[in-house]
């Protein structure tokens, strides 16, 4: 049988238990339905070794922890792996799929071994990686150029959002790289009865209303929490506004304290994480509406999540959601009152008109954003690299 091998490093590896690179991952290769592409996974692990999981070859790579340079270190190690595993068994028509652009300089030097033996690199630049406010300006500069690198050395790069496709396009035009749009996606779930239980344990825990708003989000001040948090108090809302994050006490936490008192609202609630997908879903599903305050990045599966469960959708007014979620959504900006008017407006929203916002979010999904038709979408790219895409 004739195969393709497609190398997807990256990401933490699967199976995924968080992040949306993992999650794209399990999905991808648990979804497959060409048999003649091979996949194998990177996998970051505190040990060397191999394991078989949906049928893909995973390998493990160990890591130092060192913060944040970690990841380089994984993603170099792992280039690394898949270059040595190619070469030791003379594969033909293999493909390198790097998610994020953190190992630009390495592959720079190392791009003429993989073009020696006919190794395609194709790159997901992700999103605006060089402006989280988390990095110092050396990061942000060395993000910035890496990408640069990184595209640079791609032979295709894959898009999950037509708004960083069309950044790529204009910011390295000089470069006249190929580019093509492949989002990320979601599954419209089905009320799941016997997870009602836990998700009524899970209300009584915390003491939720019956009735509530949610974000669902990294705990970083690109998603505008205190912004978010600031419009909900104005509103004077009796609903509780439920936050799941990784919340930390750092100073990102204590300068949200100082500048909003929300510790002062029995209303306000940091749940912190929720890695159960079937209580996660049962708390999108019941959520009275879901708001979504990312600026940066390009299809985030928070979004198309919270599309696929939730009816009344509240999203920051970027490219980025407004791509996504087009007319199934209602927006509001960053100036001051625009989230608490509208939040004002949405209580008043007839059933007829939260119905008809849920109904449009969920066939928006259907038609561009379900995991079926994304799946066909790399397979087809992934096979007709090698020329025989028409054979079966």
């Amino acid at each position: 049988m004739y195969l393709v091998h497609v190398f997807i490093i990256g990401s933490k590896g699967i199976p995924a238990k968080y992040g949306g690179f993992e999650t794209f991952v399990d999905k991808l290769t648990k979804g497959k339905k060409n048999i003649n592409i091979k996949y194998h996974v990177s996998c970051s692990s505190d040990k060397k070794g191999e394991f078989e999981f949906n049928g893909v070859r995973c390998f493990k790579i160990k890591t130092p922890k060192v913060g944040s340079a970690g990841a380089i270190i994984y993603d170099i190690l792992s280039l690394i792996n898949c270059y040595s595993y190619i070469k030791k068994n003379n594969l033909n028509d293999c493909i390198i799929y790097i998610l994020a652009c953190r190992i630009g300089p390495f592959l720079f030097i190392c791009k003429h071994k993989l073009e020696k033996h006919n190794i395609k690199v194709y790159v997901n630049p992700d999103g605006h990686e060089w402006l989280r406010s988390k990095w110092n300006k050396i990061i942000k500069m060395y993000w910035k150029v890496s990408e640069k690198i990184m595209i640079k050395c791609a032979d295709l790069v894959i898009c999950d959002s037509k708004a960083i496709e069309s950044y790529i396009n204009n910011e390295y035009s000089f470069y006249n790289k190929t580019t093509t749009f492949i989002p990320y996606g979601a599954d419209i779930v089905s009320r799941n009865k016997d997870c009602q239980m836990k998700f009524a344990e899970w209300k009584n825990k915390f003491k939720i209303k019956d009735a509530y708003y949610l974000i669902v989000g990294r705990f970083v001040p690109e998603n505008n929490f205190e912004l978010i948090i600031k419009e909900f108090i104005a509103s004077n809302l009796e609903k509780d506004l439920i936050i799941i994050t990784n919340v930390i006490v750092n100073n990102y936490y204590k300068q949200l304290q100082k500048r909003t008192s929300f510790y002062l609202r029995s209303n306000i609630k940091f749940i912190g994480t929720v890695y159960d997908q079937s209580l996660l879903s049962s708390i999108r599903q019941n959520a009275f509406a879901y708001i979504h305050g990312h600026e940066v990045g390009g299809t985030n599966p928070s979004l198309l999540e919270g599309m696929a469960s939730t009816n009344i959708n509240i999203l920051l007014d970027v490219a980025f959601n407004r791509e996504v979620a087009c007319n199934s959504a209602l927006y509001f900006n960053k100036g001051e009152g625009s989230l608490t008017h509208l939040l004002h407006d949405i209580e008043n929203l007839t059933p007829d008109r939260i119905k008809e916002l849920g109904d449009m979010a969920k066939e928006r999904i259907r038609e561009t954003y379900s995991w079926n038709k994304i799946i066909n979408q790399y397979e087809l790219l992934f096979y007709s690299c090698s020329g025989r895409s028409n054979e079966k």
